[in-house]
């Protein structure tokens, strides 16, 4: 009888295994994995001049006369920074919070604090720089008072940096992973929402 119920027991978590690894490896799934790779400090992006152009598909092509050139200017720097560091500041976040799970939510656990440091100013140091450049952004209001942006992606950007900034103080306030989790997977969401539309190619 033991023998069955162990066999069961492996089957299962074969099965469930080869789910796990069936649905990470799914096309369009932003799923990273999570490293143990002690964190290195991100350089200031500095734009540099490019021929890069914000794309117009239906709707916003009806808005293109809404958009300034200070907005095309501050998108085509954004995703300057969103091609260089994003992908990296997300994984620093995902590692982190694992580092702070694996030390039973401890922030002083060995090496947390040095690796918090890093993370943290990686994430501020975006902060200063899309700061400015989303408050460039135009926000319209339609004629049922919903409020939108006018160059496409606009709101993803805005998205982003909103949950970034909330990722950030809840890591300075020492927040458990529950409550600095939510904001880290919406900020997946809005970087995943940028990524999937090929904005900043």
């Amino acid at each position: 009888m033991w023998t069955r119920v162990i066999a069961a027991v492996v089957m299962a978590l074969g099965a469930a295994l080869t789910f796990s690894s069936t649905v990470a490896a799914l096309p369009g799934r932003d799923v990273e994995p999570i490293t143990h790779e002690f964190p290195q400090p991100l350089p200031v992006v500095v734009p540099v001049p490019s021929d890069w152009e914000p794309m117009w598909p239906f709707p916003f092509d009806q808005t293109r006369g809404d958009v300034t050139a200070a907005e095309i200017n501050a998108e085509r720097e954004m995703c300057q920074w969103y091609n260089a560091q994003y992908a990296i500041i997300k994984r620093q976040i995902a590692a982190l919070n694992n580092a702070i799970i694996r030390n039973n939510g401890n922030f002083d656990g060995p090496s947390v604090p040095e690796q918090t440091a890093i993370v943290v100013g990686n994430i501020d140091r975006s902060l200063e720089f899309l700061t400015p450049r989303v408050h460039t952004l135009t926000q319209s209001h339609n004629h049922a008072g919903d409020m939108y942006f006018p160059l496409y992606q606009g709101d993803a950007f805005y998205g982003l940096w909103q949950q970034m900034f909330n990722v950030s103080n809840g890591i300075k306030a020492r927040q458990p992973t529950w409550f600095t989790g939510p904001s880290y997977h919406h900020m997946m969401r809005w970087g995943s929402k940028i990524n999937r539309s090929h904005v900043c190619r």
